[in-house]
């Protein structure tokens, strides 16, 4: 019996892989055949490495650690083997005609596939790697880093002009304007991370390490701040007060000519919102999407602060009864009335959209609908141990440049929406679906 679970769960992980892949063919196809070598985030490699890179990933992961696989295509094996998150200013200077073609590049994809899948189906995995390397956490590793993926190149995607994609439609969401206020949060804890051995199906390295953080009362908002809240610190100045924002954020605005979010754009008649698809009239009521800097000076001038990962998931996870939960509503899995998450949506929602996605506190949408910056900086947990298969998944970005953000967006596939699930980025990224709630004592 415990092999025929065994192979059930292998199968279900398989055809999730599957499904993923399916989603990441689809998503691409939104790109008109002649922008794939574009890039649309300086920070970021042009589309066409990301064609590649979700393949080569699975392939250097499963002929390593999984089967022993001569490879056919060493060069490009490693041409897409990592992506790349500079954080000392210097971008990517490559130029198209420094890539493969497209036909090459769909080539080596369809290789691998054909070869990754043979393997697969015919299981037969030495046993030294097996036992090592558990089959369905290889699986779980490949299916969720292509998720991950999934949600960068919609935000990438995002940055396209709207002539160099294929529309999409989604539904219409409408709500009536959002009247934030504070709530209350007592003392308690917050359970962070998972232990070892726990039995939840998986998790990335640094989610490990469970701790008890004791959480002093605090007040947080019970909304994520809107757009129409950011407009007010826009109009007041807020991008013109160095007081606002610290050294190496003043500088990077400065540099960077930043006066506003970068969803935002200003024409003679006010604002608009850089919708996914379209130009949209701006959307009051949706959270606003800013760096870990714009949220930083935004709390300041509102004599706030953002919130700790500790607090966040105290807000979140906590109850009256001094209780912990699995997610702000309960215990139930994400359900599609619960939020904006799970490729549901290609735009945000009305912070106020979701009534059910909402803490034993009050505080409403913490899962979807946008990322949430905290003053974290991105660290190990207490006892961390580096995945020996993706060592430097989590490990290279313990460098006190990047920040945690917890939550998860409109294209956050639900396994991200687990409790333990930490995401990060740098303080002057602009492009990610993050916004924000404050804190104050």
């Amino acid at each position: 019996m415990a092999t025929q679970s065994k192979l059930a769960a292998f199968d279900q992980l398989r055809n999730a892989l599957l499904e993923a892949r399916a989603n990441s063919d689809r998503l691409f196809a939104i790109v008109r055949e002649d922008s794939l070598y574009e890039r649309p985030i300086p920070e970021r490699n042009r589309i066409v490495f990301y064609i590649g890179h979700l393949e080569a990933f699975d392939w250097n992961l499963f002929r390593t650690h999984l089967f022993s696989r001569e490879s056919p295509t060493p060069v490009f094996d490693k041409l897409f083997a990592f992506g790349i998150d500079p954080v000392d200013g210097g971008l990517p200077t490559d130029q198209p005609a420094d890539w493969p073609s497209l036909t090459e590049v769909r080539t080596y994809v369809q290789t691998l596939r054909r070869l990754i899948d043979d393997a697969l189906e015919a299981g037969n995995f030495p046993a030294s790697n097996s036992d090592s390397y558990p089959s369905e956490t290889l699986l779980r590793i490949a299916y969720e880093h292509r998720l991950m993926h999934i949600e960068t190149l919609a935000y990438m995607f995002h940055r396209l002009p709207y002539s160099r994609k294929h529309p999409q439609s989604q539904e219409t969401l409408s709500a009536p304007p959002a009247a934030n206020a504070m709530l209350d949060i007592p003392a308690g804890q917050a359970t962070l991370g998972l232990s070892p051995g726990t039995s939840a199906p998986f998790g990335w390295d640094n989610e490990f390490g469970s701790f008890t953080a004791i959480v002093p009362d605090f007040r947080i908002d019970k909304f994520m701040v809107t757009n129409a809240e950011f407009l007010c610190f826009v109009e007041d100045g807020g991008y013109r007060n160095p007081h606002l924002w610290s050294p190496e954020d003043w500088q990077w605005k400065e540099r960077h000519s930043i006066s506003h979010p970068a969803f935002w754009n200003q024409s003679v008649s006010g604002w608009t919102y850089r919708g996914m698809f379209e130009e949209l009239p701006f959307p009051s009521n949706w959270p606003v999407y800013v760096s870990h800097a714009e949220a930083s000076a935004y709390a300041r001038w509102a004599n706030k602060s953002l919130p700790t990962e500790a607090q966040w998931h105290r807000a979140a996870y906590g109850t009256p009864q001094a209780t912990e939960q699995s997610y702000p509503w309960g215990t139930s899995t994400p359900e599609s009335n619960a939020g904006n998450f799970d490729l549901r949506r290609w735009d945000a929602a009305p912070v106020n959209a979701y009534a059910a996605n909402k803490s034993a506190f009050g505080v409403v949408g913490q899962l979807g609908n946008g990322w949430e910056w905290t003053s974290t900086p991105f660290a190990p947990f207490p006892g961390f141990q580096a995945f020996s298969y993706y060592p430097g998944y989590s490990a290279n970005f313990f460098d006190g440049k990047h920040f945690v953000i917890k939550g998860g967006s409109a294209r956050s596939s639900a396994c991200f929406l687990r409790r333990s699930f930490r995401n990060w980025f740098q303080p002057h990224y602009q492009y990610v679906y993050a916004g924000f709630r404050c804190v104050s004592e």
